[in-house]
């Protein structure tokens, strides 16, 4: 295993060196390899040593011993470095290892994760150890620390304190502090939050930034406070100011951002003359909107937009591993670094047909090597099935609130008035309200009122996740939201749709009710299966899990629920707060 950010253990880099001077083998030889040399910026051909995860030579000399090792001609094949994910969110249904071990299929071998979902579900210490595990994969796996829930916990202070957040900035595999959905409160005076940062930058980590639709001004100060990249450009007008204030550009590509086309099309336009501070991401996206590539997929749109070969890979891999100060171990194809390459078909096809992750094969000849099986043992880190100590009462079902919320997109919610009975046991199926109950993941708050716009004709639906954490129920009937959340519970978490007495989905979340233990492709099936019933029943938008897990966040306007209660983000205000149980 590779300590602190991979380095090598002295003993290991003797090792290296002597398989220069012919006393040891490699592992693989790769031979005749067309390769890119982002350096020199041209294709090259050479022969690339190496040794377990590590590339010990790259040029025109084979090794003098070969015994037992591995030697692949790769004439006809054009090599480039693992992809780059710089902003996974890897708790969005799927997990760490699952995103990762899917990912690297389509040749992104390295994430850089967000922290959240471990920072506040799990004890500081499982959380650490499970990172130490997590490195024994054959994927490279960084990650950021937060230092702001995005939404209104009543133990932020605890959760968030000085001691949490400093642990996780100090982490060897923690490359960045952020994403900073909490700026407003920076502008505003929040002392705390820029003494992080400046801890941050003290450590020479990245500050990454969430600064959806800011001007240009708000942007110079959140620069001089000491943001270093914002990932929220929408458009190409929004990348070039980013850029005019000093930012790197995360160019974003998601299931509810797919504004990379049209982003590239303005660059083109503009003549931007060089791509060295932009990069790719695809923000984590639901499992459906990976089903055809990952980072693959966004270097083929900007090739296809006319941006150079070389700047799109680089936007992938080069320009990350420099800008996160990881490029003595990864973004290229040199002598040192960690041993991820992508075999490719065709120079303008970046889809591999085999990859190497930590000098291990996870795909070769277009087969995957081995059947996804996640070797932890998630339990010993806390990730648990949800195990909700309380029943579900009449009371949690009453509903009195004078107004709901009236959903204007997948994400977007806003306050409404109510002017149907509320006290029925069923409501009508010939309106698009529904009975909406908040419930804390402890039982002991709750919210009651209405939600108008998810769908007009779902009985019962319940929901683990949520960006906080805490219970959502939905629907038309008492009985059946009952039906649901009783159902949720027996399975340990998760996402489940009832109707007339019976259960007629359930997506299974047995980590702690917000992650999922199926691959990749069973959870797209699953995911699928959610969408089209949801459709049914008369959810009119494009993602419902983005809707989920946002009802809870504050980062976004108008009005969320939160553990404080509904929540009116502009004015920062709580309109009605929660109701003990």
């Amino acid at each position: 295993m590779l300590e602190q950010r991979y380095r090598w253990k002295n003993k290991q880099l003797r090792e290296h060196v002597s398989i220069i001077d012919g006393k040891k083998a490699p592992t693989i030889v790769l031979r005749n390899a067309v390769y890119l040399n982002q350096v020199l910026e041209e294709w090259m051909e050479a022969n690339i040593w190496i040794y377990k995860d590590r590339i010990i030579y790259v040029g025109d000399k084979m090794p003098a011993v070969q015994d037992g090792c591995e030697i692949i001609d790769c004439a006809g094949q054009y090599l480039v470095p693992g992809y780059i994910e710089p902003h996974a969110h890897p708790a969005q249904l799927y997990n760490p290892v699952t995103l990762a071990s899917y990912a690297a299929q389509f040749g992104t071998t390295t994430l850089i994760n967000d922290n959240m979902t471990l920072f506040t579900l799990l004890e500081k210490r499982k959380a650490f150890a499970l990172l130490k595990e997590l490195r024994n994969l054959p994927y490279s796996m960084f990650w950021w620390a937060r230092l702001d829930s995005q939404t209104e916990l009543c133990n932020e202070e605890e959760v968030f304190s000085h001691a949490n957040v400093k642990s996780w900035l100090e982490h060897d595999g923690v490359l960045q502090a952020g994403e900073l959905t909490g700026w407003p409160r920076l502008l505003d005076g929040d002392d705390m939050m820029l003494h992080w940062m400046q801890e941050a930058k003290r450590m020479r980590k990245k500050i990454e930034g969430h600064f959806p639709g800011s001007s240009e001004k708000t942007l110079a100060k959140l620069m001089l406070l000491g943001a270093d990249c914002d990932h929220e450009a929408m458009t190409g007008e929004e990348v070039i100011r980013r850029l005019g204030q000093g930012y790197h550009v995360s160019l974003r590509h998601s299931s509810i951002r797919p504004d990379l086309p049209g982003i590239l099309e303005y660059l083109q336009e503009y003549g931007l003359k060089s791509y060295d501070k932009c990069f790719f991401n695809t923000d984590g996206s639901s499992p459906g909107f990976y089903k055809e590539g990952f980072t693959d997929s966004l270097i083929k749109i900007a090739i296809d937009k006319g941006v150079p070969l070389i700047e799109a890979y680089n936007m992938a891999s080069l320009n990350i591993a420099r800008y996160y100060h990881i490029e003595y171990l990864h973004g290229n194809i040199a002598t040192g670094r960690v041993a991820n390459i992508n075999f490719l078909e065709e120079k303008d096809n970046p889809t591999p047909r085999s990859v190497l992750s930590k000098g291990q094969w996870v795909k070769k000849d277009g087969a995957a090597c081995a059947e996804y099986k996640s070797p932890l043992q998630w339990e010993e880190y806390g990730l648990s099935p949800l195990a909700l100590d309380w029943n579900l009462t009449e009371d949690d079902l009453q509903y009195s609130m004078p107004f709901g919320i009236n959903m204007e997109n997948s994400v977007i919610t806003k306050p409404y008035s109510i002017h149907i009975d509320i006290s029925r046991e069923v409501l009508d199926m010939d309106h698009d309200e529904c009975y909406f109950t908040f419930l804390r993941r402890d039982g002991q708050s709750r919210i009651n009122t209405l939600l108008k716009g998810f769908a007009s004709h779902l009985h019962g639906f319940a929901s683990s996740f949520t960006n906080s954490g805490d219970i959502i129920l939905i629907g038309k009937s008492r009985k059946d939201i009952k039906l649901a959340f009783n159902r949720m519970k027996e399975i340990g978490g998760g996402i489940v749709i009832a109707e007339k007495g019976e259960i007629l989905f359930e997506m299974p979340l047995e980590l702690q009710g917000v992650m999922s233990k199926a691959s990749l492709p069973d959870l797209i099936e699953q995911e699928s299966r959610m969408k089209e019933l949801l459709a049914e029943k008369g959810y009119p938008f494009e993602d419902p899990m983005y809707s989920l897990l946002f009802f809870t966040s504050t980062h976004l306007p108008y009005l969320r629920v939160t553990q404080a209660g509904l929540y009116e983000v502009m004015n920062k205000s709580i309109l009605f707060p929660t109701i003990m149980r």
